[in-house]
């Protein structure tokens, strides 16, 4: 089977889902580029880009898909002690930069990284449109984890997190579920399976499953940017 190829300064337009390999599971396409119109279509198709230094854009639709509804994240008993510690401060969109260049550093230093310079740009630019976000999490003046993604509709779409420090990831995810149940957002989008992720309440649904739903709640409107916590947030109460 061919990989489909699209034409960077084409309309954005992708081929259907159902059509994406199973080896390697989900690549779909590849070409187009990583302006916000094309990232746009891409997502609310249930589709995203991932590939690394040297290759043209890959676009991917995993059969399974990783989800964690934000009203079933699993918070651990050990979690919730120290979620009642408050030993950090957890803010959104304060530094979106930085929490993708950590999330690209912290993968720098281990196995490489698919963020490249490249989807660094993209992803900066679309939050500047409002479309992506980012938690992070602080220990004093410094950002010791956090998380970045995009948003359509009742949808959140996580692209990556780190942790500089023990559970600081997981805590930034807690309180994005927590503060996305306020907004009455439907999903999480994790992408592909991990141990870690999995144990925070992440689920494995259809690719048809999980684009049905993306379709009715990408519908609605967006909850605009820049993201901050509701004055009545608070993680340990929140978090019980």
């Amino acid at each position: 089977m061919s990989l489909p190829w699209l034409e960077p300064d084409a309309e954005p337009a992708f081929p259907p889902v159902e059509t994406a390999m199973t080896d390697p599971d989900g690549l779909l396409a590849a070409g187009g580029k990583l302006s916000p119109a094309w990232l746009v279509t891409a997502y609310s198709q249930g589709i995203f880009p991932w590939f690394e230094v040297g290759q043209p854009v890959l676009w991917w639709s995993p059969d399974p898909r990783l989800v964690i509804y934000p009203e079933r994240v699993k918070i651990s008993r050990s979690m919730r002690k120290l979620i009642r510690k408050q030993p950090y401060l957890i803010t959104m969109d304060s530094n979106f930069a930085a929490i993708i260049h950590s999330c690209k550093s912290e993968r720098d230093n281990a196995t490489g990284t698919w963020i490249t310079d490249e989807m660094q740009a993209a992803y900066i630019r679309l939050h500047e449109f409002g479309l992506a976000h980012s938690i992070e999490v602080w220990a004093g003046s410094a950002i010791v984890g956090g998380l970045y993604g995009v948003a359509l509709g009742k949808v959140f779409f996580g692209e990556s997190m780190f942790s500089r420090q023990a559970n600081a990831s997981k805590i930034a995810l807690i309180a994005l579920a927590l503060q996305l149940q306020r907004w009455q957002f439907g999903l999480i989008d994790c992408q592909v399976s991990s141990q870690h992720l999995l144990s925070m309440g992440a689920e494995a649904i259809s690719r048809h499953n999980f684009c049905v739903q993306l379709r009715d709640l990408a519908a609605h409107d967006l909850q605009p940017g820049p993201w901050n916590f509701d004055d009545d947030f608070q993680l340990a109460s929140d978090a019980i």
